[in-house]
C-alpha cells in the first residue's frame, strides 16, 4: 500500500496550532505525524486520501497552511524510515527501541523491536519517551496494565517485559492495532490483548496502571472513564499535551478523585503521573 506524505507549514506557527492541526487531520484519516522545528510531516494511505481533505484555508481564521506532497511506495517504506526517521533509540539508559532491520545498536536491559509500518510511535517523540521513562520507574510485576492509544504498542510491550500480569492495548485506528499485534509477536509478548476502540469500549475490568498518550481534548473527556477503570491506589499516566495545558488536566482529574503526583517536561510537552485515592 502506497503512502502519501505531506510536508505542512503553518502561518503563524505555534505548538497550540500544531496540536489543532494534528487533531483535525487525525479525524480525516491521517495516521502518522513527524514534527520538527520548521514543519509537520503528515502521512496517509494513498487509497484513503481524496482532494479537499487538505487545503490552505481549512483552519482559518486561526491560521493558514501551505504544503507539498510526495508519494512513498510501499516497497521503500522501511528504507525511508531507516534513512530519515527511525534510528535505534535508547530511552532512560535502559530501554532500547529498534527495528528488525537495524544491525548496530547499544545493549540495554529492555529491548523492544518494532516494524515502523507507519509513524505510530517509534519512541522518538517526546511524549512516548517520557511515558517509557515512567514505565521504567514503575513497579509493574504482577500488575494489570492498560495502554490507551497504543500506536505501535511500545508502552504495552515494555509493561509486559517489566513483569505485568495482564496488559491490554487499545487504539481507535485499526492499522495501529494490527501494528501492535505484529510488534507483540516480534517481542514474544503474544499474551497482550490488543483491540480497536476508544474509552467507551472499556468494560467492567479494572487496572492497576493506565497509560494514556493521546491529546488534551480526548484526555479531558475520558479521564472520568479512566477513574472508573482504575483500582483504588492505582496510577494514571497521561501525555500528549503541552505545558500550558497541565493545570486544566490536573483540575479535571481531581474532580474524579485522581490526584496529581508528578510530571516530566520535554520541549514543552508534558507527561504526568496521577494516583487514585
Amino acid at each position: 500500500m502506497n503512502t502519501q506524505k505531506f510536508t505542512i507549514f503553518l502561518t503563524p506557527d505555534s505548538q497550540e496550532f500544531r496540536e489543532i492541526l494534528i487533531a483535525v487531520l487525525s479525524e480525516k484519516g491521517f495516521e502518522g505525524f513527524v514534527e520538527n522545528n520548521k514543519n509537520i510531516e503528515a502521512f496517509i494511505a494513498e487509497k484513503d486520501f481524496s482532494e479537499g481533505m487538505l487545503n490552505e484555508n481549512m483552519l482559518e481564521p486561526l491560521f493558514s497552511i501551505s504544503f507539498t506532497s510526495e508519494l512513498i511506495e510501499e516497497k521503500n517504506w522501511n528504507e525511508v524510515w531507516e534513512q530519515n526517521y527511525f534510528k535505534p533509540l535508547l530511552i532512560g539508559g535502559r530501554c532500547l527501541v529498534r527495528a528488525p532491520f537495524h544491525t548496530e545498536y547499544p545493549a540495554a536491559r529492555y529491548e523492544i523491536i518494532i516494524n515502523p509500518n507507519m509513524a505510530f510511535g517509534t519512541g522518538n517523540h517526546e511524549t512516548t519517551s517520557m511515558m517509557v521513562e515512567y514505565i521504567l520507574e514503575s513497579e509493574l510485576a504482577g500488575k494489570t496494565v492498560l495502554d490507551m492509544g497504543c500506536g505501535s504498542g511500545i508502552l504495552a510491550i515494555l509493561a509486559m517485559k517489566k513483569g505485568a500480569r495482564e496488559v491490554t492495548a487499545i487504539d481507535i485506528d485499526e492499522r495501529s492495532v494490527e501494528n501492535t499485534m505484529e510488534n507483540c509477536r516480534l517481542n514474544n509478548c503474544t499474551s497482550i490483548r490488543a483491540g480497536k476502540g476508544d474509552a467507551t469500549v472499556l468494560g467492567a475490568e479494572t487496572f492497576d496502571f493506565i497509560y494514556a498518550n493521546i491529546q488534551k481534548n480526548i484526555l479531558m473527556n475520558d479521564v472520568e472513564k479512566y477513574s472508573k477503570e482504575l483500582n483504588r491506589g492505582g496510577f494514571l499516566f497521561m501525555s500528549g499535551f503541552y505545558k500550558a495545558d497541565i493545570d486544566d488536566i490536573v483540575a479535571r482529574a481531581k474532580l474524579f478523585g485522581i490526584n496529581f503526583i508528578s510530571s516530566k517536561e520535554r520541549n514543552k510537552w508534558i507527561a504526568a503521573c496521577f494516583r487514585k485515592k
